[in-house]
């Protein structure tokens, strides 16, 4: 049976799944209909489609967009608005490469319900980008100098922010107190406190809130939260996930626009709260190598790989980060590390034991980057019973001294070398991917989901979803509570590495345990280029 595109995004909760998973027993046994069927009995796995999402209907979702750099153009595409510039490249890239589908992938792609009202950029370029591409006759697109401008003029229904890491939680928060719909980047905040401010204005105002974690709708991730909760891994006592870049991209070194200048560009409003310094292009376009304006790896590339598992195992803040590494591929003036090393413990964490009641409890979630090295290292959730290496493709080997399978270990049903179970939502596509950082991207349910095979852009679902619960009312998958966690984690992680020492998380007053002399948000923003050690403490504060 083939379904269209349209039928599967409208219809999702009820279509099957056809052909997407493979199981396989012990190596002489595979084609053993049977044994594979008392595996398939013990498991009881069911492959998961996004929930079906009510329509967006009535009258359209007005939307402001603030910030239409890289990921601005790429949630207005998500919208349903592409440039001219950018159809003519893709049309080019298809030319050259047939299996290059991203044009085709976006023309296919559901209208939604929305109508761009505003736009907000503080680089001239780019507002007028915006305007020559959307602007009609019959819908005028206006350009605004400042964001409360666009909230205050009742023009706008919802905004999308995409901006540098230090105006997420500024531009959240006046949205809210005006009751705008928001949907704003990862992490949602800068600093600590900011996080607290925004969870407070998020709770009481009637808006609804998104944070842009669009792996949520990836079918492999939903897929896993079902083999976890059933118990298939027992018990996981370690994550290892990791982020390996190895080109300029992927390293933050964006181009320098040629008619970027102090006249063209609103550079005081760019700085906000950051410290006051010069005009600087590199500092405008590259802006995430330096603590002043974004988050480093900590705030820009854990909190994927934080989220996806936390979507998945739903572990929650950690009870402590230690984080360690530094400056060793790019020497080029950031002040942010290009290889970390972040471990999170979660003492009390537990998914479920096949052993002896009490026996185990507690896992380590350990991630590692660099931005010198592109091996892949996949995603391993490690549980006594099993390992399942998670992506965009799940698979599960059972572990040779499991309690749960040691019959069918020793029967040689399984078979510790041999996959038991394997998910793959991409049967039979093909896909094109152009650079490492693609690559890394997609690897990490970032880029698209599958849906019976047809390849679906995930931040398309994403913003459907949060355009959905504004018209319908619901929850949307991340919001702010888990925006919240999301950010105190990668909070902790920047500490950490700036001081040089372990950061603790008390459950009971939801707070960060204090340490005597020492401001947090200060650390955060401090612009040091190395570890700042225990004995310079003082001087930070």
């Amino acid at each position: 049976m083939k379904w269209t595109r349209r039928d599967l995004l409208i219809g999702l909760g009820g279509l099957p799944i056809l052909g997407a998973v493979w199981w396989a027993g012990a190596a002489t046994s595979v084609n053993s209909r049977k044994k594979r069927s008392e595996i398939l009995e013990q498991l009881n796995i069911k492959p998961s489609l996004p929930p079906a999402v009510p329509g967006i209907g009535g009258d359209p979702v007005r939307i402001g967009v603030i910030g239409f750099g890289i990921r601005g153009e790429q949630l207005t595409r998500a919208l349903g608005f592409a440039t001219d510039e950018w159809k003519e490249e893709m049309r080019l890239a298809a030319e050259e490469d047939p299996n290059n589908k991203r044009l085709e992938d976006f023309e296919a792609q559901e209208r939604l319900n929305v109508k761009l009202v505003g736009i907000c950029d503080v680089f001239d370029v780019r507002a007028e980008k915006f305007i020559n591409s959307f602007s009609t006759e019959d819908n005028k697109i206006k350009r605004y100098l400042n964001y409360k401008d666009m909230i205050k003029s009742g023009a706008v229904d919802a905004v999308v922010i995409a901006t540098p890491d230090h105006w997420h939680a500024p531009m959240s928060i006046e949205a809210l107190n005006h009751n705008v719909h928001v949907y704003v980047e990862k992490p949602m905040t800068h600093t600590v406190e900011e996080t607290y401010t925004l969870r407070d204005a998020a709770e009481k105002s009637e808006a609804v809130f998104a944070v842009g974690h669009q792996h949520r709708q990836t079918l492999s991730f939903s897929t896993a939260r079902d083999i976890v909760e059933k118990g298939t891994l027992g018990h996981v006592s370690l994550i290892q996930t990791n982020t390996n870049r190895n080109d300029d991209n992927g390293a933050w070194n964006y181009d320098l626009h040629e008619k970027a200048s102090p006249e063209t560009i609103d550079w005081e409003q760019f700085l906000g709260t950051a410290p006051k310094v010069p005009f600087n292009k590199n500092h405008f376009f590259r802006w995430r190598k330096w603590w002043a304006y974004g988050s480093g790896l900590s705030g820009d590339l854990l909190t994927h790989d934080y989220d996806r598992l936390n979507c998945v195992l739903n572990m929650g803040i950690p009870t402590a980060v230690s984080a360690s590494g530094g400056i060793y591929t790019h020497n080029d003036g950031r002040n942010v590390p290009d290889v970390i090393q972040v471990n999170m413990e979660f003492p009390e964490f537990s998914t479920g034991s096949s052993q002896t009641k009490g026996k185990e409890r507690g896992m380590t979630f350990c991630y590692s980057a660099t931005l010198g090295n592109g091996f892949n290292r996949p995603t391993i959730l490690m549980g006594h019973d099993a390992t399942m290496e998670l992506g965009n493709r799940l698979t599960v080997w059972p572990d040779s001294a499991s309690t749960r399978y040691a019959d069918m270990l020793e029967a040689e049903k399984m078979k510790p070398n041999v996959p038991i179970y394997q998910y793959d939502p991409a049967a039979g596509s093909t896909d094109a991917v152009s650079s490492a950082t693609s690559q890394y991207f997609a690897d990490k349910g970032l880029m698209w989901t599958y849906i019976d095979g047809v390849r679906v852009d995930s931040t398309f679902l994403h913003m459907r979803e949060w355009l959905s619960v504004i018209k319908n009312g619901g929850n949307v998958s991340c919001g702010i509570k888990e925006g919240f966690d999301e950010a105190i984690s990668a909070h902790m992680a920047g500490l950490s590495w700036k001081l040089g020492r372990k950061i603790e998380w008390d459950a009971a007053s939801q707070t960060l345990k204090p340490i005597e002399g020492v401001d947090f948000d200060q650390v955060l923003l401090a612009n040091d280029n190395w570890n700042i050690q225990p004995e310079m403490v003082d001087e930070v504060s």
